[in-house]
């Protein structure tokens, strides 16, 4: 929507129905074990303004809501209800020089290490990111931010982006139980982040004005891309042994390349893949589980390594590579397409014993382009037990309704 000149407003909204196998362990609301589940809840809720107030200066502001469920995401404890609004998004930016060179500060995704690191939420061809895209997800980040200055631009083919952070404090996470063991954990410290993303646009040159790096053009543009980043913080985490205090290094790195282009223009067909290789580093036997949308209870017999519901070994110090591709087919008569798709991610984190593999195979339904879609997802997940071991997988089927205006 167009405010007037310069301005844009953009609302979005993503509602998830899901179906799946709940990890081992799992108990519904009267303690007993649950092997199943169903939820509906927002993924996303989201508004996005910012105004070009002039030709050098720009101002943003990125606000909404994520993961509201029936059990959380609310401002009460145990309930989704009345999820509170929050700044994603906040900075100003200054251009230096056309193309070359623009500085902007504040609360930003001017992000390093990856292109899914710096996703746009709103045209993912895939149902969502993978998650260990985001290394750092609400621990020193606000959803994927932090504070900081960033400097961007685009010399020839080549795109750029680094910036200089004051990561958030991650909490007296140096009183637990895991900073006691050999793994490390994450502590409090004071240290500057320092994060860079670059690529080398082989065919045609994307837009850089803002960050949100597209998921699927739909054939509209004809681009490979080769790139390459890093995020650095130093002793970031932690862990004891033998009762001395080992601090650690982030230092997280990724290579990827992204190819979207159409196969018959007039028909509509095209093709997108993306490939992506992670090399985390967090310290010691780090990792990190997560389940989106999760509201699985746990404490029951059998509990594995994963915990409860759809938590699984997501983010942590090893490797990672992650997959996708999607074959968007010929538009039919009143402009509408179908496009499957299909990922696959290998994880090989320093903590567990095995190192797994899973997949995502979906259908992308565009009734108005990334405008207004449905999309259909099956995917599976690695279960690990209590010792660390590989003991099996899980499935999720997931409906989405996205809109945007």
């Amino acid at each position: 929507m167009v405010l007037k000149l310069g301005s844009i407003i953009i609302v979005w909204n993503q509602f998830w129905g899901t179906g799946m196998g709940n990890n081992p362990g799992t108990l519904d609301l009267d303690g007993n074990p649950q092997d199943n589940n169903f939820d509906l809840g927002l993924r996303r809720a989201r508004f996005l303004a910012f105004a070009q107030i002039s030709p050098r200066f720009l101002i943003l502001t990125h606000w909404g809501i994520n993961n509201q469920t029936i059990a959380n995401g609310g401002i009460t404890a145990g309930t989704g209800k009345k999820p509170q609004l929050y700044m994603h998004d906040v900075w100003n930016e200054f251009m230096v020089h056309k193309k070359y060179l623009y500085i902007g500060a504040g609360l930003h995704y001017w992000n390093g290490i990856s292109r899914s690191t710096n996703a746009s939420t709103l045209n993912f061809m895939t149902m969502d990111a993978p998650i260990f895209n985001w290394a750092t997800i609400e621990l020193t980040d606000q959803f994927a931010r932090q504070f900081g200055v960033y400097a961007k631009g685009q010399i020839g083919k080549l795109d750029y982006r680094v910036a200089v952070n004051r990561p958030f404090r991650v909490g007296p996470f140096a009183n637990s139980d895991d900073f006691n063991s050999a793994r490390a954990v994450n502590i409090q410290n004071d240290n500057l982040a320092y994060s860079g993303y670059f690529y080398y646009a082989f065919l045609d040159t994307e837009s850089n004005k803002l960050p949100f790096m597209v998921g699927t053009y739909m054939g509209a543009k004809r681009v490979f891309n080769i790139g390459a980043g890093f995020h650095y913080q130093a002793d970031a985490t932690a862990n004891v042994v033998n009762g001395n205090v080992q601090k650690h290094d982030m230092a997280l790195f990724g290579l990827d390349a992204f190819l979207d282009m159409p196969i018959n223009p007039e028909k509509g067909s095209c093709i997108s893949a993306y490939s992506v290789l992670y090399n985390y580093n967090f310290g010691t036997d780090y990792i990190r589980n997560i389940g989106i949308m999760n509201i699985g209870i746990g404490g029951g017999p059998g509990m594995g390594f994963n915990g409860p519901g759809n938590a699984q070994p997501t983010i942590g110090t090893g490797t990672i590579s992650y997959t996708n591709f999607g074959y968007g087919l010929p538009k039919m008569t009143n402009g509408s397409q179908f496009m499957p798709y299909a990922a696959f991610t290998y994880k090989n984190f320093e903590a567990l014993n095995d190192p797994s593999g899973q997949f995502d195979i979906g259908l992308n339904y565009f009734l108005n382009g990334h405008h207004a879609k449905i999309t259909l997802n099956y995917g599976t997940r690695p279960i690990y037990d209590a010792d660390r071991n590989l003991s099996g997988s899980a499935g999720q089927f997931l409906i989405q309704t996205h809109f945007f205006l």
